[in-house]
């Protein structure tokens, strides 16, 4: 990972942004006064200030609000991603009152936005599709209104990157809040995973394992409160991210959503954002170089979501740094698999916040990261994890003893997959690892769904499935469609894991010898278009391989009579999504926001 130079992404941190008042660093400790506070724009501090000040603070007396209450005070915007139809952050109503709270006592004013939420349940077809809409919303909604500062409440899969791919383009000082995660499941004695057990037995329901019975008992038992899904899988694995990125006050990424604790830290949130506008902190002096390698560290060493790779990508580019597929691979190779967390081991999100959560998990990578960088909470990442503990060698294991020896996910390359793809090989049965079989081609996830369970296709557990056209334009939107579904018999046979191909994404809560996110995406043309039932594909991880097993020239051939399909869109916002998105190897951010150049803050007077 480069750590110089200007790349895709933020408008570089030392760069001027419009009209916007410089930080000042002048005054005793390089604080900031209240004539320093970009909201002193809009508001002045006195009747001759200007007429749009008038105005302004005119209409902030219709609000109810006395002038003691804001001006020469640090306006902190509230971004909050709640909705009645979210469950990930049905409780974020309740929580931004614990962020005001924590923004009063500190002396700032607190002004909560609704924006878009980002619902990895409900949403159709994507919530992926909708990911760079919320990051446009965010960094707009920051520079266009009178904020010094803004605390980011999010934690369903997308919405972390999205928010902070947002501010991190407009490089206010920034606090970001994780929704936390829900309870553990229960249903006859057994603790439950969301998503990684309703993928399990839904499997048994198709085997005929269990009934209708059980499953309505599941149903009732999967998801018992408030909050993201507590594996390891994408939501979790994102705002573990966001907390060692340093964007959170310690701790913050495992808290129960319904635990008390969540909302002391949503409180202490708001109380560290005032303090961070004084010292001018912004969010380019936080989200360096240093602290996405360490969030690639963690990632891999969590066993995170194979979604981090993509994310994190996007999240740098907006921060004015290149992180590739190449360093994922690079550290992957450097950081074991310490958190023994499902889907790729045993134990759940609440068990690794009483055993020492994201702090304890980094007591044991301190020789792998960056300790004197900053965060919203300490001068330096080393005085943050000062006194950091481990409680439970079960769920953190030690270093000598490992879940797995390298990093989480590999990254593959070969003929299929010339700009990468990735696997998350420890949730991956070993023997499929280094696997050679013919393959059976779906050109989309309908007819896969119509047809998985045909008996003509003949399918043994040697086959390799593929699907194309599940990409980012394909999907539309790379939907999570890379756990294939086995066919009903196999499964019946005992069978629970196959070699799946895609240019999909899978949830990361999902598990399975599943290779995703393959580049460029056969909807473009890229080599998966080309692909036929029968061609015979090695998967090697150890090789970081992917190949197909023809030659040169038949591939010339069939491009040859490879069409294009047509666009998904023809207007909206998906015609624009269907223009703008890039690659997943580049991290599916627009390409009009994804470039360089200045964004000037607006004219006030």
């Amino acid at each position: 990972m480069s750590t110089h130079g200007d790349a895709p992404g933020a408008s570089r941190p030392d760069a001027p942004r419009g009209d916007a008042p410089r930080p000042a660093t002048s005054h005793p400790g390089g604080r900031l006064t209240p004539e320093d506070l970009r909201s002193h724009q809009w508001y002045g501090s006195d009747i001759s200030s200007g007429l749009r000040s008038f105005s302004h603070r005119a209409r902030t007396r219709q609000l109810g609000y006395l002038p003691e209450e804001h001006l020469g005070k640090p306006v902190v915007a509230i971004l909050n991603t709640w909705s009645d139809i979210n469950p990930c952050h049905v409780h974020l109503r309740e929580r931004a009152q614990a962020v005001k709270r924590g923004v009063w006592q500190a002396g700032g004013f607190p002004l909560e936005f609704p924006v878009s939420t980002l619902s990895e349940t409900f949403q159709k077809p994507t919530p992926m599709l909708y990911r760079n809409m919320l990051a446009m919303e965010t960094e707009e909604l920051l520079r266009s209104y009178p904020v010094d500062g803004a605390v980011l409440m999010g934690g369903c899969d997308k919405t972390t990157p999205a928010l902070l791919m947002g501010a991190a383009s407009v490089d206010l000082p920034t606090v970001f809040v994780p929704a936390g995660p829900m309870l553990p499941g229960h249903w006859r004695n057994e603790v439950l995973g969301s998503g990684t057990d309703m993928w399990k037995y839904w499997d048994d329901r198709r085997a005929g394992l269990i009934g209708d019975c059980e499953l309505t008992e599941l149903e009732n038992g999967l998801a018992r409160s408030p909050g993201h899904c507590m594996t390891m899988g994408t939501a979790s694995t994102l705002t573990a991210a966001a907390e060692v990125l340093g964007v959170t006050v310690p701790g913050a990424s495992s808290v129960p959503a319904v635990d008390s604790g969540h909302e002391r830290m949503a409180a202490e949130s708001g109380r560290r954002i005032v303090e961070l506008v004084w010292q001018g902190r912004t969010l380019s002096k936080i989200l360096t170089p240093e602290a996405y390698e360490d969030a690639v560290a963690t990632v891999l060493a969590l066993g995170g979501s194979t979604n981090a790779v993509i994310h994190l990508i996007a999240m740098a580019g907006r921060s004015g740094i290149p992180l590739t597929l190449a360093d994922f691979d690079r550290v992957a190779r450097t950081v074991p698999v310490l958190a023994d967390l499902r889907p790729g081991g045993r134990y759940l999100m609440e068990d690794f916040h009483f055993a020492g959560g994201l702090p304890g998990f980094l007591s044991r990578l301190t020789d792998v990261l960056h300790l004197d960088r900053p965060t919203v909470a300490h001068d330096t990442l080393r005085e943050q994890l000062d006194g950091a503990r481990v409680h439970n060698s079960d769920v953190i294991r030690e270093r000598d003893n490992p879940l797995a020896g390298e990093g989480g996910v590999a990254v593959l390359h070969g003929n299929i997959c010339p700009d990468g793809a990735v696997i998350k090989h420890i949730a991956a049965e070993p023997h499929l690892l280094h696997h050679t079989g013919p393959a059976v081609v779906f050109d989309d996830y309908r007819q896969m769904q119509r047809a998985i369970n045909d008996p003509a296709l003949a399918l043994t557990p040697d086959h390799v499935l593929v699907l194309r056209n599940a990409g980012p334009k394909g999907g539309p939107g790379m939907p999570e469609y890379g756990m294939l579904p086995l066919p009903d018999y196999l499964l019946k046979q005992g069978v629970r894991d196959m070699v799946r191909l895609s240019d999909a994404r899978m949830s990361g809560t999902s598990y399975g010898a599943c290779v995703l996110h393959i580049a460029p995406e056969s909807y473009v043309g890229g080599p998966l278009a080309l692909v036929r039932t029968g061609d015979l594909i090695t998967l090697d991880v150890d090789a970081r391989s992917l190949h197909l097993h023809v030659s040169d020239e038949e591939l010339t051939r069939r491009r040859a009579d490879w069409t294009p399909p047509p666009a998904r869109y023809e207007r909206g916002y998906g015609a624009l999504y269907h223009d703008q998105i890039t690659q997943a190897d580049t991290g599916c951010d627009f390409a009009f926001l994804a470039r360089p150049g200045e964004v000037p803050d607006p004219y006030v007077g």
